[in-house]
């Protein structure tokens, strides 16, 4: 990897209290050239999932070079490992708990190396906490990396498998794809883990969630307000929205809801 100093951190701790700030100072600490992007520090409380979907997704956009910090970390302290994935020219740190399984899984040619901990001492790191490594070991080393000063193989082992994801993938075929509600946006807006190429081959696809179900549309504009749609968004996910109100508190359905989209094409 060609490290080009830009760290994105993607958390679980929202913006109360220090830990994110404490986070970026450690980085800032090793490396004051750093740029550090937040990437988003709303991700659902211990649900890993969700981060590992938007990381997959966001990624693209940062130069190569880029380091990509996931703490959603509800292990930690525990036995479970800390992993570092090198694929498409990005590297991301992350602990093995399911995170990191999308971006393994959408990308051919990733590499996984398990964070040997007793080969901290090496990178200047003694005594991490047992309940906050996102200062004490993730945001040392994601500067280390940032900065070229060492490489993901330089952490430790290569492994080739990883926890799985904790909610599968999206299934089915060309009449019909099973999927569920990922996340929620400041508008309300339910994401699912639907991909847009399971869409695309159908005829007539129609959205089906909450005993409803509603056409897939272009924009949010494309009904009145106060109406629902269904489209695929600019994530290339599809997406139920109510225009200009929220459609999570209309329907009542938030992260884990079961959505399926049917081919009305094929329907008999």
């Amino acid at each position: 990897m060609q490290a080009s100093g830009v760290i994105t951190i993607t958390t679980d701790f929202g913006h109360k209290g220090p830990f994110v700030g404490v986070m970026k100072g450690r980085i800032y600490g090793r490396l004051p050239t750093a740029r550090i992007v937040d990437l988003t520090h709303e991700i659902l409380v211990h649900w890993p999932a969700e981060a590992g979907f938007w990381l997959v997704r966001a990624y693209q956009y940062f130069p190569p070079g880029t380091v990509h910090v996931a703490v959603v970390d509800p292990g930690v302290g525990t036995a479970r490992d800390i992993i570092a994935v090198s694929v498409d020219g990005h590297v991301f740190l992350a602990p093995d708990n399911g995170l990191l399984a999308p971006v393994v899984g959408a990308r051919e040619g990733a590499r996984i190396v398990k964070l040997d901990l007793q080969a901290l001492a090496k990178f200047g790191i003694s005594r991490p906490s047992a309940t906050f490594h996102g200062r004490d070991i993730f945001a040392p080393l994601a500067a280390e990396l940032a900065a070229g000063r060492c490489q993901p193989a330089d952490l430790g082992t290569p492994v080739d498998t990883l926890v799985p994801s904790w909610v599968e993938d999206a299934s089915g075929d060309e009449s019909a794809v099973h999927g569920v509600v990922i996340t929620l946006d400041h508008f309300g807006n339910l994401i699912t883990n639907i991909d847009a190429h399971w869409v695309v081959r159908m005829g007539s696809p129609r959205v089906y969630a909450a005993n409803q179900s509603w056409p897939l549309l272009r924009t949010y504009g494309d009904v009145r307000p106060g109406g629902y749609l269904a489209l695929v968004n600019s994530f290339g996910v599809v997406e139920i929205a109510r225009a200009e109100q929220s459609a999570a508190e209309g329907l009542g359905l938030s992260r884990g809801a079961p959505v399926v989209v049917r081919d009305t094409a094929r329907l008999p």
